[in-house]
C-alpha cells in the first residue's frame, strides 16, 4: 500500500496510468468528469485508491478520507459521482441511487453531466453540509492513498 502526496508530475503520471487501464471510452469520461471537478473544486486535495473493484477519486477537503465530498468511482462499466455522505443530502428530484447507509451516487456520461441543475444542486449541498470546508485559496494537490496489486479487470 503507498500514501504519499505529489504536486509535481509524478502522482498525476501515475494516476493517467491509472486511467489508461480503462476502455477508450471510461477514459473519456472519467478525464472530462476529473476536468469539471478540478476546476470546480481547485483547492481540494484529490485522494486517489487504485482498489480491487474500483479507481477511486476523491475531492476533500482534508488528507483524512472521512473529509471527502464527493469521489468518482471508475470500474469497466463506466464512471459514477460518488456522494461520501449522500443519504443525508436533499434530493427532490431523486437523482441519487444506492441504498446504503452513508452513500449515495450518480451514473455519469461525461463531465458535462456535473452541470445538470440536480446534480448541481446535490453538489452544492454536499459542500455545504461538509464538516471540514474547502480551503478559500491555494492549490489542491494529487494524494495517491492506496494501490491494490490484485484488481478487477479494467476492460
Amino acid at each position: 500500500m503507498k500514501n504519499r502526496q505529489k504536486s509535481g508530475g509524478s502522482a498525476a503520471e501515475e494516476l493517467a496510468g491509472f486511467i489508461a487501464k480503462f476502455e477508450p471510452a471510461v477514459q473519456r469520461v472519467v478525464r472530462s468528469c476529473r476536468a469539471a471537478l478540478r476546476k470546480r473544486f481547485p483547492t481540494a486535495i484529490e485522494q486517489v485508491y487504485d482498489n480491487y473493484n474500483f479507481l477511486a477519486i476523491g475531492y476533500c477537503s482534508t488528507q483524512r478520507t472521512s473529509d471527502c465530498i464527493v469521489s468518482l468511482a471508475v470500474s469497466a462499466k463506466g464512471v459514477a459521482l460518488s456522494f461520501y455522505h449522500g443519504a443525508t443530502l436533499p434530493d427532490p428530484g431523486h437523482t441519487l441511487s444506492g441504498n446504503g447507509v452513508q452513500n449515495r451516487f450518480v451514473r455519469l456520461r461525461s463531465g458535462k453531466d456535473l452541470s445538470e441543475p440536480a446534480i448541481d444542486a446535490l453538489l452544492l449541498a454536499a459542500v455545504r453540509q461538509a464538516k471540514t470546508p474547502l480551503p478559500k485559496s491555494g492549490r489542491g494537490s494529487t494524494l495517491i492513498k492506496s494501490v491494490s496489486a490484485k484488481k478487477r479487470p479494467r476492460r
